[in-house]
């Protein structure tokens, strides 16, 4: 899919759920950047697609930060949204990310911090008064005072694994928030693969992509 400023790989469709790869630099969602953000843009092809007139429903179940790429899944009808939120509720929706760090992190272990947002700021910060954030994640690999990083994470709070690698000395490469040495580059997270029940047929099903064909991911191929 094609839309002028944006090249959307769909990667599954049916008249359930749309998944795709979220390009960076592009928000989720519109916001007051006023860029084109990927929520519009899939409905614009869905109705482009079909020819449906009037509006068209798009339902957003989960985030990905505006810098971050990699797979997410879109709702096409309501009750879709409804049993996938669900899902997410119960623990039931895996997301796991790779990333890149600095520093060498143990070669697995389960962070579990409580984090808050400052709305104003847009800053997470580790607090006693946020909400809990966990993760799991394993070391897959060393080179250059860099890690890659399979992560599994159980919880979504915002920037949460940027917070939780950041806070424990092993900020993310190119992460301009929360590495305050992050040379001039694109961070180094990205959501590899999805996996969940599918609304109506109950069948449990996985998307995965292959790690993104740029520094600092190349170095571990």
């Amino acid at each position: 899919m094609e839309d002028g400023k944006a090249m959307i790989n769909i990667i599954y469709e049916d008249n359930h759920l749309l998944v795709v790869e979220k390009p960076i630099n592009i928000p989720v969602q519109a916001d007051n950047s006023d860029d084109p953000d990927l929520l519009t843009l899939l409905k614009e092809y869905i109705k482009n697609k079909y020819k449906k007139p009037g509006n068209v429903y798009l339902g957003l179940v989960h985030r990905l930060d505006r810098p971050v790429g990699g797979v997410m899944v879109f709702a096409k009808t309501s009750k879709a949204a409804s049993r996938l939120s669900k899902q997410i509720i119960n623990k039931e929706f895996k997301k796991t990310y790779m990333a890149v760090v600095c520093g060498k992190p143990d070669s697995e272990g389960t962070f579990i911090d409580k984090l808050k947002k400052d709305s104003k700021t847009n800053i997470t910060s580790v607090s006693k008064n946020g909400k809990e954030a966990i993760l799991n994640y394993k070391l897959i690999a060393y080179k250059n005072k860099l890690s890659l990083v399979q992560i599994d994470l159980l919880t979504g709070r915002s920037h949460q694994i940027r917070v939780q690698f950041s806070s424990r000395n092993y900020p993310l490469y190119g992460d301009q928030k929360y590495n305050k040495e992050a040379v001039l580059d694109q961070i180094a997270l990205f959501a590899k693969k999805i996996e969940f029940i599918h609304p109506t047929t109950k069948e449990k099903i996985n998307f995965e992509l292959p790690l993104p064909n740029r520094y600092p991911f190349n170095i571990f191929k």
